[in-house]
């Protein structure tokens, strides 16, 4: 708050649970906070990943942390929940699951053995990825590499046919090279690519610090706005590039076609009522509708909270919108948020009046950050104390948890095997050095050094 409001995170400790329930957790929160003198009664917001213990409705920790703190508004982790739209769309449809599974073949095939994997270097710039469940940018990482660089996979993969002893391996590399160049294969391929790309822009987003809840409301409505004309034309343009793909790897695109129609056991789906000759048709319907539709679906069922949030502080950047009706009883809603039995952050008519009066802003459509900036750049907090008081509490709701997923990546770091039995308190406090360490080097090492040794001193003085 020194020259512009700016959104800060701090690292404040690992801690040991010896209990994962959600009861368990929640203690250990709550005694963790007493112990560092900071009262949770000021908290005003959480957010956890999406697991059964953190976010269950009424054992999860969220659940027992509103019971103590009604103000501490949970959001679930928008990149953590954007990952599981991911995964329920790969388990919508079988030629999904299908397609997955030759892709994590083509990474198994040629990483099993140095040598293969030598093979896929001198064709390839950009190698195969294995993608995983829980890591976020892992799928569309693992079919970049197919997407443009699929003619050069399927040479790999022949040659390493024809260089190969062991029989099992040339079997597999000659169906997944068969499979690879395969019209099927090539469609879902630029589909998932599609999908996958813009899902990982928007979680890229969502996982900055400074990311705020209104900001990251407006990415995900955008994201579904885009899928929702993608499954409009996106079919007919992947058809398009599967055919220029096809053309790179010298296989006509007709020929492929016809075989495509003539293999009917790839596709599951048959409507008793309409039954669909066509295979091309027959893979838009079962494959191409169903995952765009589940990731649709998916994008509205797993944000529904973060939306439920965001429409409590919707006043403060709609009010522009609203008659003074309106506007009195959404601030009394907010205002009713953020009360407790002993009192309330704000006052809803207070508020009310001061947005009613609020100077023209330089912009029509500015984020709460802006606005919160505009008005401690006017020296205006004193006169509108009630909106800079909701303002900081929008800005600093949290939206991801993506640095405290970082924080585990220091804890490998620092705890490796030859620090094995470092103790816990040790681990945090190099933890906090190193996670905080724009903060460190604000510290005087002479007056810590002088501190420490006037501590540890053995000398007594007469």
């Amino acid at each position: 708050m020194d020259k512009e409001p700016t959104i800060k995170e701090h690292f404040l400790g690992f801690l040991v649970a010896s209990e994962t329930t959600g009861l368990g957790l929640s203690s250990l929160i709550l005694n963790r906070l007493t112990e560092l003198n900071i009262p949770f009664d000021d908290c005003r917001g959480q957010s956890y990943d999406n697991g059964a213990n953190m976010k269950g409705r009424n054992r999860g920790v969220q659940a027992r942390l509103l019971e103590k703190n009604p103000c501490a508004l949970y959001v679930p982790c928008g990149a953590h929940s954007l990952n599981l739209v991911v995964a329920d769309a790969a388990k919508a449809s079988t030629d999904a699951i299908s397609y997955f599974g030759n892709v994590q073949k083509l990474y198994t095939l040629f990483s099993a053995a140095p040598q293969r994997w030598a093979i896929l270097k001198e064709h390839v710039t950009i190698a195969l990825k294995s993608w995983s469940d829980t890591r976020w940018e892992s799928r569309v990482n693992s079919i970049e590499a197919v997407r443009y660089q699929v003619s050069n996979i399927r040479e790999a993969l022949l040659e390493v046919r024809e260089k190969v002893t062991d029989p099992l391996t040339k079997v597999e590399a000659q169906s997944l090279a068969e499979e690879v160049g395969s019209y099927r294969f090539l469609i879902c391929t630029v589909v998932w690519y599609d999908i996958l790309n813009q899902v990982n822009h928007v979680s890229k987003l969502l996982q900055s610090a400074t990311m705020q809840l209104d900001v990251a409301v407006d990415l995900l409505i955008k994201a579904k706005t885009s899928l929702t004309s993608y499954r409009d034309n996106g079919f007919a343009a992947a058809q398009a590039s599967a055919k220029d793909m096809c053309a790179e790897m010298n296989v006509e695109a007709v020929l492929k076609e016809k075989r495509l129609r003539s293999t009917k056991k790839h596709f599951a789906y048959e409507s008793p009522d309409e039954p669909i000759q066509d295979a091309m048709k027959r893979l838009e319907t079962a494959f191409f509708n169903v995952v765009v539709d589940t990731t649709i679906g998916s994008l509205n069922a797993r944000f529904e909270t973060l939306g439920e949030v965001r429409a409590k502080f919707g006043v403060l950047l709609d009010f522009k919108k609203l008659d003074a009706v309106e506007l009195s009883n959404q601030c009394d809603k907010l205002c009713s948020t953020l009360s407790t039995g002993d009192g309330g952050d704000i006052d809803g008519k207070e508020l009310a009046a001061e947005m009613s009066k609020l100077p023209s802003l330089p912009s029509d459509d500015t984020t709460a950050l802006e606005l919160l900036s505009f008005i401690h750049k006017k020296h205006l907090k004193e006169l509108y104390p009630n909106l800079w008081i909701a303002l900081r509490i929008a800005c600093s709701l949290p939206v991801t948890v993506a640095s405290a997923e970082r924080s585990f990546s220091k804890l490998k770091l620092i705890k490796t095997y030859l620090r094995s039995s470092m103790g816990q308190d040790r681990l945090t406090g190099l933890a906090i050095m190193s996670i905080n360490r724009e903060i460190g080097k604000q510290l005087s090492y002479e007056d810590i050094v002088d501190d420490f040794a006037s501590k540890k001193a053995r000398k007594q003085k007469f």
